[in-house]
């Protein structure tokens, strides 16, 4: 068996909590790493610290990890990994455009579906950055674990299966494992619909309804992922896997999560703190997708019911509750 290609210089596009892990993984893994920060500021302020104290504070940055605020530096690059927020990555990829040299592969780090266009984000990268090979890292994955070296296993997708064992290869340490898969559509799926239903969890905690019932939104909750990435081509064995069952379970249960911490905010009667999670912006456009195709999801529904003003928390958990009996 051939040994898979190894990308020697790896971009991370956003010093985030996330890009900043990963871009420490990366380093880890005996990659010359430059991560980009949209604002100079920021980069400069990393650059001194050798800490991203902004968003994973106590977390020291790879002494050989480099900081850029020019997207023009990333025309070094053998690899980039996209880790900007989903909503954002068209307008970064078109600024990237001019500079990546020709064939250069692009792994997109973010969970979401692009509003307005209802297109998976690898298709958004197909129309900003035409001729470069798109793949989706996910899967249950907290930054801050990440960044500190403890274990933790993901899924890396792309067509060109090629392309997605060179990114597992480039990206590998001993506490960071990779799968790869051919099903890129599936490991997207399993992201975008993950951080939804992830609100609903959270809602359900806020509300204190207890165990029971976030069990039964899990399991609920997983049975609409399945639906809709059935609908959408995905293979069940990519559903059941890191990137699907794997990340549902994580961001479910924890604080830890963005999208979790909303619905507990929302569940709560509380103003949510901060920029918006992913799956905020997500809920609206799954359900739409999901209604073109005749796909139910109502768990779903009640959280973009919630999110856009037009039930309640009681009375999207109320209608829930009311829906008729059915078989399993």
């Amino acid at each position: 068996m051939s040994q898979a290609r190894i990308y020697p210089r790896i971009g991370v596009l956003g010093a985030g909590a996330w890009g900043t892990a990963l871009a420490n993984v990366a380093a880890r893994a005996g990659r010359d790493v430059l991560l980009w920060a949209r604002d100079a500021a920021h980069a400069q302020d990393m650059a001194r610290a050798r800490s991203n104290e902004k968003r994973l504070p106590g977390v020291a940055l790879a002494p050989t990890l480099r900081l850029t605020s020019s997207l023009a530096d990333m025309a070094e690059a053998d690899a980039v990994l996209a880790v900007v927020p989903a909503q954002a990555l068209r307008a970064v990829a078109q600024g990237l455009a001019p500079h990546l040299r020709a064939g250069v592969p692009v792994a997109i780090c973010a969970k979401g579906i692009e509003r307005g266009t209802h297109l998976f984000l690898a298709d958004v990268l197909a129309q900003a950055l035409p001729g470069h090979p798109a793949a989706a890292l996910s899967g249950p994955s907290f930054a801050a674990d990440v960044a500190q070296g403890l274990p933790t296993a993901v899924t890396v997708a792309a067509l060109d299966e090629e392309v997605a064992k060179a990114f597992c290869a480039s990206l590998a340490t001993p506490t960071f494992r990779l799968y790869h898969t051919g099903d890129l559509r599936g490991v997207e799926i399993g992201g975008a619909a993950k951080n939804v239903l992830a609100i609903a969890c959270g809602v359900a905690a806020g509300r204190g309804l207890g165990a029971s019932a976030q069990a039964a939104l899990v399991a609920r909750g997983f049975a609409e992922l399945r639906r809709f990435g059935r609908a959408f081509g995905a293979a069940d064995e990519t559903l059941m896997g890191l990137s699907g069952l794997g990340d549902l379970v994580l961001t479910c249960g924890s604080a830890q999560s963005r999208n979790f911490a909303l619905g507990l905010s929302l569940g709560r009667g509380e103003a949510p703190a901060g920029a918006l999670a992913e799956g905020a912006f997500t809920a609206s456009v799954l359900v739409e997708m999901a209604r073109e195709r005749a796909v139910e999801l109502p768990i779903c529904a009640a959280v973009d019911a919630i999110l856009a003003g037009r039930a309640s928390v009681a009375a999207a958990v109320e209608a829930l509750l009311a829906r008729p009996q059915k078989p399993e």
